[in-house]
């Protein structure tokens, strides 16, 4: 081919250009740069991954730094928090340390000795008044205790807490200075608390004692008025009661007014006060709390006291209505008047048991709550049961006005059981007790019952004597008429009983004695009606069914006689009259 080109040689052929030289350069560079993108790209990654760690680190760094401020700023938080809660809920009462002057300091009786001496006596109030406040449902800053607060020098979580505490809580404060007279000695106390003015008490040199008793019923007064009220009526410091409750009435909280009109009526009654005044504090009471049921008790005793059996039944039948029913929201022993006036014997005693137990009266032997469980005993016609009581009642413990009382549940007994001798031994042992003028017995409607007895025992003056004496109950209006038809005089016996049903007409004992009178005189079907009045009045009362079921006998009615005498035991079952004549009507109704 080389000979065959133009200008070749035929028969010799040129040797060609070398090529692969070049291309091998080529290669190589290319192959080195390769290599070098490599390094260089290496080099990066290392460059990259030597950042990595050291960002790596640098956070494990900063979060081993972090994690503990923010554990330790999350428990400044929680801790803060804790205490900012606790001084919002803070309540008590809170003494802290009185200042004193150094002469005094210098003979052991500085601020924390006058402190310590102060928090004892309001632990005293606190202690005596505490079943108080539980019973009329108070709650007061004294509820949740009395602590002494003594504060260390220099800052502390102490020092941040009561910081917190007196800037957020409700607690009360207590403090105050105690100041010596240069001239004599004599002792100045003053005392301070939260939303009280200061008042500054004055005794001899050797009084703090005294003085300390005496602001710490300040203090206890001006924070919880209504209930230092009752306090003081319960002590029987009724001048003290009664110039508080004129004194703190007119600013008091609506919590504490219908406490203080309590205090009030209580005090009332044996300072001298009208009766009438009296049931108009605890009328008031009620106008602002109706739920006030030991004011509701005070209205009823002290209407019956008055001689209005009437307004204490009306009285009774309110206070149901606001309970909801019997009991309803008022305690059982709410009713224990209206029982009394309704003959509700077998409901009063329940009640008048629990009470005594509730009491400790066994064990304590209780002269008022034996007499009480005495008389309806006695009421039932169940004497044995009445003596079993009486035991309870002689134990006095000293107390003159229940052994006068004793003397006279024994002549009632003596007179049931037709003992009138033994009675009016009884009556004049009474009476005997009762001339002494210390002696405070206020029998009431018990009185009354003397005059029956005086009269089967031949002293119609004495009879008499009691009747004018004994007050305005139905009870003496109803055994006027009793004597009065026992010596023959029958239409003056009827006006008597009129007047005895027009004192109270709701309530069945006038009723009952009216219905015996009329059947003692013939007119049987007058008697059955005043029986029945009886009877609605006082359904669970077993007397008027008794005299229903004898008044039946003597129609010949005898089927529905022995049905009276079996509603009348399930309220009198130990009645021995009753149990015999109901034994005679069911004999007859078999023969």
């Amino acid at each position: 081919m080389a000979a065959e080109l133009p200008g070749g040689t035929a028969g010799k052929a040129e040797k060609p250009a070398p090529v692969h030289s070049d291309q091998s350069l080529i290669l190589r560079i290319q192959t080195d740069y390769l290599k070098y993108e490599r390094e260089l790209e290496h080099a990066d990654l290392q460059d990259r991954l030597q950042e990595e760690r050291i960002r790596r680190f640098g956070r494990r760094v900063r979060l081993a730094i972090l994690i503990p401020v923010a554990v330790l700023l999350a428990a400044i938080g929680a801790a803060a928090v804790i205490l900012i809660r606790e001084a919002v809920t803070a309540d008590g009462v809170v003494v802290e340390p009185f200042h004193a002057p150094p002469d005094l300091a210098a003979h052991g009786v500085d601020g924390t000795v006058i402190a310590r001496g102060m928090m004892d006596e309001l632990l005293r109030l606190h202690r005596a008044t505490r079943l108080l406040a539980v019973r009329r449902g108070l709650t007061t800053v004294w509820s949740n205790g009395i602590k002494l607060d003594l504060p260390q020098p220099g800052l502390s979580v102490g020092a941040l807490t009561r910081v917190f505490r007196a800037r957020y809580g409700s607690e009360l404060h207590v403090t105050g200075d105690l100041v010596e007279s240069a001239g004599d000695g004599a002792l100045a106390l003053t005392v301070r608390g939260d939303d009280m003015p200061p008042k500054t008490f004055s005794a001899p040199a050797d009084s703090l004692a005294a003085l300390l008793k005496s602001a710490a019923e300040y203090v206890y007064g001006q924070s919880a008025p209504g209930l230092w009220a009752l306090y003081l009526s319960g002590e029987g410091r009724y001048l003290e009661t009664i110039d508080f409750v004129q004194a703190a009435l007119p600013a008091a909280s609506e919590t504490d007014k219908p406490h203080l009109l309590m205090a009030s009526g209580i005090a009332l009654e044996p300072t001298g006060g009208s009766p009438q005044g009296a049931r108009a504090q605890y009328q008031a009471a009620l106008k602002l709390k109706p739920d006030y049921w030991d004011a509701w008790i005070s209205v009823q005793n002290t209407s019956i006291n008055l001689g209005d059996e009437q307004g204490a039944w009306s009285a009774g039948e309110e206070m149901r209505r606001v309970a909801g029913g019997r009991p309803g929201r008022a305690p059982l022993s709410a009713f224990q008047s209206w029982d009394l006036l309704t003959w509700n014997l077998p409901a009063l005693l329940v009640s008048l048991a629990a009470d005594a137990k509730a009491n400790n009266a066994v064990s304590l032997a209780l002269s008022a709550a034996g007499i009480s469980i005495a008389d309806v005993h006695a009421r039932l016609h169940d004497l044995a049961a009445a003596e079993q009581a009486l035991p309870v009642a002689r134990d006095d413990h000293g107390d003159p006005a229940s052994a006068a009382l004793t003397h006279l549940m024994r002549a009632r007994l003596a007179t049931e059981s037709g003992d009138n001798l033994r009675a009016a031994a009884e009556i004049a042992a009474y009476d005997a007790a009762t001339t002494n003028t210390a002696v405070a017995v206020d029998g009431g409607s018990l009185n009354c019952w003397i005059a029956p007895a005086e009269e089967a025992a031949g002293h119609p003056d004495r009879a008499d004597a009691v009747l004018v004496s004994s007050g305005n109950f139905v009870d003496c209006y109803r055994f006027r008429a009793d004597i009065i038809d026992g010596r023959g005089d029958w239409p003056a016996a009827r006006k008597a009983y009129a007047k005895a049903v027009a004192l109270a007409r709701d309530l069945p004992a006038a009723y009952y004695s009216l219905g015996l009178a009329l059947e003692r005189h013939g007119d049987l079907a007058a008697a059955e009606e005043k029986l029945q009045a009886a009877n609605q009045r006082g359904p669970h009362w077993a007397d008027p069914l008794k005299a229903w079921g004898d008044l039946l006998m003597k129609q010949g009615r005898g089927k529905e006689a022995l049905a009276k005498y079996d509603e009348a035991l399930k309220y009198a079952p130990n009645w021995a009259a009753l149990r015999q004549a109901r034994d005679e009507a069911a004999a007859r109704q078999t023969s």
